[in-house]
């Protein structure tokens, strides 16, 4: 079967989490906020959506060349990355070529420079590392370079020309500053569909960077506290995709940005389960299904197909029962394990 599915993208997403300033500025539930970037009505994938920052693998994010820049850093094998933990595979689906196959650079790090080089792209934001330098507690942005606009282009052009700019600055991509938060697989809408294998990373910044838009991949940015993300979406002021819904909800867990750059750094030898999002079609709303519901399915046939049932939403939600979904309904709300 796995022969006949269309191959799936790797992608790498940044949840970029900032101090919102000192304690008399910060009223709010959480003392950080995280960047979101509203995609254009034009996009190829989510339009109008609010996103984190992020986007597909490339062959330059794998490149050997990259050796040069971190030497000064770390070498091979984990590139000074903590031993990572086991990763839940399920399910298996038919990931398109690796790039970086003969080359030094392991996926734990090729996925950073993705996450990092993209944020670029869409946000301006660079977060790197000058050489020699000490990576600090909580991570800082670097200094954009004067011919931002310039870089930019040419990185949007030729992923390529990311590792030239880090060698222009005399800088490495601070991969150290990224912890991986989650896996998400696109869950199925229509035959042929685009499909993703997304790792989730979160980076703690000690303030909030100078964010420049591009205005092609977005138009808008926003740096806000989960709480009142979950609250604008909602108010139906914001759209918020699934997982970045969802994700949202988890970094409300934690009020203090130390608090949650400490969980990440703790959870990093854990491991990460694989999700795929099941749609459950009820007869007047949909429901996603999340590993550990009761009424989710580890069946390879659903990675091409969607779940149906001859009830309402309403009738599906009785109390003790195991519930790990998402809601569809006027607004999406979740329900845990």
């Amino acid at each position: 079967m796995q022969g006949s599915l269309r191959q799936w993208r790797r992608a790498a997403t940044l949840m970029l989490a900032a101090g919102r300033g000192p304690p008399s500025l910060a009223a709010a539930a959480e003392d950080y906020e995280v960047l979101l970037l509203q995609r254009t009505q034009n996009s190829s994938f989510l339009p109008g959506a609010h996103v984190f920052p992020g986007g597909v693998l490339e062959a330059a994010d794998c490149s050997t060349d990259w050796l040069s820049v971190f030497q000064p850093h770390h070498g091979p094998p984990r590139f000074g990355l903590p031993l990572a933990g086991p990763r839940e595979t399920y399910p298996e689906v038919a990931l398109a070529p690796w790039p970086g196959c003969h080359s030094l650079i392991p996926e734990d790090v090729a996925f950073r420079i993705c996450a990092i080089r993209e944020t670029f792209e869409e946000s301006g934001i660079l977060l790197l590392l000058p050489s020699g330098a000490q990576a600090p507690h909580l991570a800082r942005a670097h200094a954009p370079p004067e011919d931002l606009a310039a870089w930019r282009a040419r990185v949007q052009e030729d992923p390529g020309q990311f590792l030239q700019l880090c060698q222009r600055l005399g800088c490495a991509p601070n991969i150290w500053a990224l912890q991986e938060w989650s896996n998400w697989l696109t869950p199925f809408v229509r035959k042929g569909g685009r499909r993703f294998d997304t790792r989730f990373y979160v980076c703690c910044l000690q303030s909030k960077p100078q964010t420049f838009l591009d205005m092609q991949e977005a138009i808008k940015f926003e740096w806000i506290t989960p709480t009142e993300a979950i609250k604008n979406f909602s108010c139906e002021g914001i759209w918020l995709a699934p997982p970045q819904f969802y994700e949202m909800r988890r970094l409300g867990k934690f009020a203090s940005l130390l608090d949650l750059h400490k969980f990440c750094l703790d959870r990093s030898s854990e491991g990460h389960e694989r999700w795929l999002p099941i749609t459950l079609l009820t007869l007047d709303g949909a429901v996603q299904l999340l590993p550990g519901d009761e009424l989710y399915h580890e069946d390879k046939e659903f990675l091409e197909k969607n779940l149906s049932i001859n009830k309402k939403t309403e009738e599906i939600m009785g109390k003790n029962r195991t519930f790990h979904r998402i809601v569809f309904t006027a607004v999406i709300f979740i329900v845990s394990m």
